[in-house]
């Protein structure tokens, strides 16, 4: 198969040295990638900045802010038959980007924010016959939300999780089909990455049992 995997956060810049960013350390998208590759899938990874090599033998294009995964993403989308998407992509940037180094003043400073693009919304019009795997970082109504973006982002399998994941070696989650939740699981991320590949593999084994 040719999976197209996104990882790490991204970085929407206020001037030239300050950003707005998260805490997500891009491992599990890394190991996913890695673990698509030793099962000889064809792999394009997407990655945000972060402090990790790439597997070898994968193609990777690295970006900084969520326009550009945006872009990237949607570059790479004709040419694959899945998407896992762990990037944790920031929702908002700062509407104008300062020269320079922006200066320090006496009383508040208000930062004007715009809304970055919904990755996932934007492929579902166009999603075909791809598989697509996202994820749902919630806290308030959490099993709610997870079931409205299911079902608005074309999603096959969304994993909800927590913000004590961020930037852990281990994951605790839950998958979310359209049959409903699954049982809560918590694993090593290299562990969620290899269920990750085997449900995508799954799914296209399904689809391909069905045909068009």
């Amino acid at each position: 198969m040719r999976l197209l995997v996104s990882a790490g956060p991204t970085r929407e810049m206020i001037d030239a040295v300050r950003y707005l960013s998260n805490l997500s350390s891009g491992r599990l998208g890394y190991a996913v990638a890695a673990a698509a590759a030793a099962r000889d899938h064809e792999v394009h990874l997407v990655s945000g900045p972060v402090a990790l090599s790439p597997p070898r033998g994968i193609r990777v294009t690295h970006v900084v802010s969520a326009q550009e995964m945006h872009a990237a993403i949607r570059e790479a989308w004709s040419d694959v038959d899945a998407l896992v998407m762990t990037a944790a992509v920031a929702d908002y940037r700062p509407a104008r980007r300062f020269d320079g180094k922006l200066k320090k003043s006496e009383g508040p400073l208000i930062l004007e924010l715009a809304r970055n693009p919904d990755i996932l919304k934007s492929l579902a019009p166009i999603k075909g016959d791809r598989i697509v795997v996202g994820f749902a970082l919630e806290v308030q109504n959490a099993e709610a939300e997870a079931r409205r973006k299911l079902a608005t982002k074309g999603m096959d399998v969304l994993v909800l999780n927590g913000p004590d994941n961020l930037g852990s070696e281990t994951a605790r989650c839950r998958f979310l089909t359209e049959s409903g939740f699954e049982s809560p699981l918590q694993v090593t991320k290299a562990a969620l990455a290899e269920l990750l590949i085997d449900r995508v593999e799954a799914l296209a084994s399904d689809k391909g049992r069905r045909g068009p």
